[in-house]
């Protein structure tokens, strides 16, 4: 698959890193928003690299991606800001991710926003509705306990997992319902 990510400045770098691990076989173009770095520094340190086969920067529009021509299968945002959610339900295009996003919309792609917020005020609840409308996926970084998770790394898993399933891509990062096992005792 070709894939375009864009990570932006709300509170979850871990998520995007992870995903970003299990897309190894597929072609990604990365885009990572100023204020991501800030997150993403104080999160992650200084010494992250994020596995990617093209990076862009958010104000890149002369990189393909800005182009509706530029061919891609789906477009994750993780972690989507509510201030991106917002450009993004209301048509504002005004860096290469949001552009990207638009495009994804306009050509009917998927396009993931996994916004990273809580708790949400009614204008973000609003902005969430008013994009799913236009066609893109809500996946909220909500952790689930039912395959009892017991680190931060495996609740982090089943975010990206759940990310994975809507691209559908196959994946073993977390048990399915059905496949839970008892925890040792």
């Amino acid at each position: 698959m070709r894939l375009v990510v864009a990570v932006t400045g709300a509170s979850g770098a871990p998520l995007a890193l992870r995903l970003l691990q299990n897309l190894s076989d597929h072609e990604v173009h990365l885009i990572i928003s100023k204020n991501a770095w800030h997150v993403i520094k104080h999160e992650l340190g200084e010494e992250v690299t994020f596995p990617c086969s093209f990076s862009y920067q958010d104000d890149d529009f002369s990189s393909p991606l800005a182009s509706s021509s530029f061919l891609f299968d789906a477009m994750v945002v993780i972690p989507c800001s509510m201030k991106t959610l917002s450009a993004i339900a209301h048509g504002y295009a005004d860096n290469l991710i949001t552009r990207a996003a638009e495009n994804a919309l306009k050509l009917g792609k998927p396009l993931v926003l996994v916004p990273r917020e809580t708790p949400l005020s009614l204008v973000d609840i609003e902005n969430m509705k008013k994009a799913k409308e236009a066609g893109a996926i809500i996946l909220p970084a909500m952790v689930a306990y039912y395959h009892k998770p017991r680190t931060v790394d495996e609740m982090t898993d089943f975010i990206v997992g759940k990310v994975l399933d809507v691209l559908g891509i196959e994946h073993k990062l977390y048990a399915r319902w059905g496949e839970i096992k008892p925890l040792p005792s």
